[in-house]
């Protein structure tokens, strides 16, 4: 037991010395790292509740809750997709040409559509890459957005609602494997692959 302690510390001691001096021999560069014109959002953590500062402070408990929109309207391909879209500018502008362009903020988003931008929306949803969710999916089986998404029609700003950890996911498929028209699987690779 105390050979096999000493040959680990030795590897280790080894192995640190390797990187140490990598580091050392390492080219360094007089360059300033270069910047990006405009500095990337945060990442959404992988797991729980992230409310991040957006572009613009768009409501849903006002589009989705008050005024009574659809989340279809906006979010159009989340039954035709993997993925559900971040709506296009040409989508909130073909209301706010002409409604409440007085606002600061829908000021804001009237300058990305006259130059040509997107507004950088910082993601609140997000999955470690090994893992696939489709949207398409669970619409056309039925699950309404709220299900996954929280009273969203209830937000001023858009907020993670669930884990989003493998528990979560494999509670609703237990649920939902004798849904007659829909079965669940619990197939590692429909998620996973």
């Amino acid at each position: 037991m105390r050979r096999s302690l000493s040959v680990l510390f030795a590897v280790v001691v080894v192995a640190a010395a390797v990187t140490f001096s990598q580091t050392l021999s390492a080219p360094k560069s007089s360059a300033p790292p270069a910047r990006s014109a405009s500095p990337a959002p945060p990442a959404a953590p992988m797991f729980g509740v992230h409310a991040p500062k957006q572009p613009i402070a768009f409501s849903h408990r006002l589009h989705a809750g008050k005024l009574g929109m659809d989340c279809m309207y906006c979010h159009y391909s989340a039954d035709k997709s993997p993925i559900a879209n971040i709506p296009a500018v040409s989508v909130c502008m073909g209301c706010h040409k002409i409604a409440m362009i007085d606002r600061p903020e829908i000021q804001k988003l009237t300058g990305y559509w006259n130059r040509g931008e997107t507004p950088p929306w910082v993601e609140v949803y997000r999955l470690p890459d090994h893992v696939k969710f489709n949207h398409k999916r669970h619409v056309l089986a039925g699950f309404a957005c709220q299900q996954c998404h929280g009273n969203v029609q209830e937000m001023d700003v858009m907020h993670q609602v669930p884990s989003l950890k493998m528990g979560w996911c494999i509670t609703c498929h237990r649920q939902n494997l004798t849904n007659k028209n829909f079965p669940a699987t619990m197939d590692c690779v429909a998620c996973h692959h």
